[in-house]
């Protein structure tokens, strides 16, 4: 009797040797049914059925290599159709005509490939070269507990980090390090001098280079390769572009600055950057030094700051005119712990970013119409406002906080702060004098 049910059509299908395997059949198959093979031209196409009902097609040879019954997976059905299998079967062959292991062949490219993938895993970032140069050689670091010094002390520890994340890291962190070009580099580097900031650029390229050949000397590149940094310092001194400062001469007259203060309010430097100019002309402090300040270090009924992270790395009292403390009183009612905090991070501004947000204007033709100025040529203007006003030069460079060399230095242990305060007080009022004339 012949078996009329679904299962047995299947199997009266399979048993007919000129019978070619088709769609139906294999949609049909269950998981308790067995292999299912095509015939004629396609003969060594399997089917099967896994226990989840999943159908997988399979070519099964005898390997001209190693001389055993060798099975291949080609694809899963219907994701991959009865033809497509036939086309992936036909290859399969061409390669075991040509006394070849299909398998064999298969397993080496997928080993390649992840060797591939393994070694790009491996390789290690512009990012990675900059971490490993800081957290193993400049930063402090503890091993099994023990406290081990870093190359710089803390104040330098935090610019060299600010330093290269600031550019090298924005710009080619996410590279392998080993294929950044010297090009690249000068491209990072001229970005940089272009919008005024060639002292950055100089340190930016000091301290890449420096993480390269830390990096190469632990020999985590291959003898082969160059330090693209070092490649691009020496095309940068040939083509002799300008990486320090020059002697700061800039001293805004009394006609440039009654134009400038009327001009800050409405220009495009950011509220935060328009108060730390402001506070330079009222305390003649480094704008990096304001950019950081904290109000811990404040005391608005004594008038003065106490200045701890300085360049000179000896702390002082900076004196407050009242025009400051009255400006302070204010800013205290809405910001936290530091005075100038980035609306972004809540952490201190960048001192970068005036001279960054300087070189935008210029490009956009929204800077004040004077002499080209950089912010350092606000506190020159103070210095120099001073002596005009009579003030004693000890008194005007105690107001700068420049230490006194030779003999006078040795001796003379005056701060001046007393001085400096009533100074300070003239200047301030002065520069409200010629803002009404």
């Amino acid at each position: 009797m012949v078996n009329n049910t679904l299962d047995g059509k299947i199997e009266l299908a399979m048993n007919q040797q000129n019978k070619a395997l088709n769609s139906a059949v294999i949609n049909s198959m269950k998981p308790s049914d067995k292999d299912i093979s095509d015939t004629g031209e396609n003969r060594g196409l399997r089917v099967s059925c896994g226990k989840a009902g999943t159908k997988s097609f399979f070519y099964r040879y005898t390997s001209p290599v190693t001389k055993k019954l060798t099975q291949i997976q080609i694809g899963r059905f219907p994701s991959t159709s009865l033809a497509e299998a036939r086309v992936k079967l036909k290859e399969l062959k061409d390669i075991r005509r040509a006394e070849r292991c299909p398998a064999q062949e298969l397993k080496q490219e997928k080993k390649e490939e992840l060797d591939k993938k393994q070694k790009s895993s491996s390789k290690m970032t512009v990012k990675d070269v900059v971490e490993l140069y800081l957290k193993q050689y400049i930063e402090d670091r503890f091993v099994n507990g023990k406290k081990i010094a870093g190359a710089r002390i803390k104040k330098g520890q935090l610019e060299t980090r600010r330093t290269l994340y600031g550019d090298a890291v924005l710009v080619l962190g996410d590279r392998f390090a080993d294929e950044v070009t010297r090009k690249d580099v000068v491209n990072m580097i001229m970005a940089t001098v272009e919008r005024g900031s060639n002292v950055q650029a100089g340190n930016v390229l000091r301290e890449l280079t420096a993480a390269y050949e830390y990096c190469i000397g632990l020999e985590k590149f291959s003898d082969e390769f160059a330090n693209p940094a070092l490649l691009a310092k020496n095309s940068l001194r040939q083509a002799k572009v300008r990486l320090t400062s020059k002697r700061g001469q800039r001293v805004l007259s009394d006609k440039e600055l009654t134009k400038f203060l009327l001009w800050l309010p409405g220009c495009a430097f950011t509220q935060t950057q328009k108060n730390i100019l402001r506070f330079t002309l009222w305390t003649a402090c480094r704008t990096g030094e304001i950019c950081g300040a904290e109000w811990d270090d404040i005391d608005l009924d004594k008038s003065i700051w106490h200045l701890k992270a300085t360049k000179t790395e000896v702390e002082r009292y900076v004196q407050l005119p009242q025009q400051a403390v009255d400006f302070l009183k204010q800013l205290k009612l809405v910001t936290g712990k530091y005075l100038f905090p980035s609306i972004k991070t809540g952490l201190p501004i960048q001192q970068k970013s005036l001279t960054e947000q300087a070189w935008h204007m210029r490009r956009d033709e929204r800077m004040i119409e004077i002499e080209h100025w950089v912010p350092h040529d606000l506190r020159r203007t103070v210095r120099t406002g001073l002596s005009r006003l009579g003030c004693p030069s000890e008194v005007a460079e105690a107001v700068l906080g420049h230490a006194r060399s030779g003999i006078e230095g040795t001796y003379d242990l005056h701060k001046y702060e007393s001085e400096c305060k009533v100074w300070l007080q003239k200047w301030v009022d002065y520069m409200d004098t010629i803002m009404i004339d």
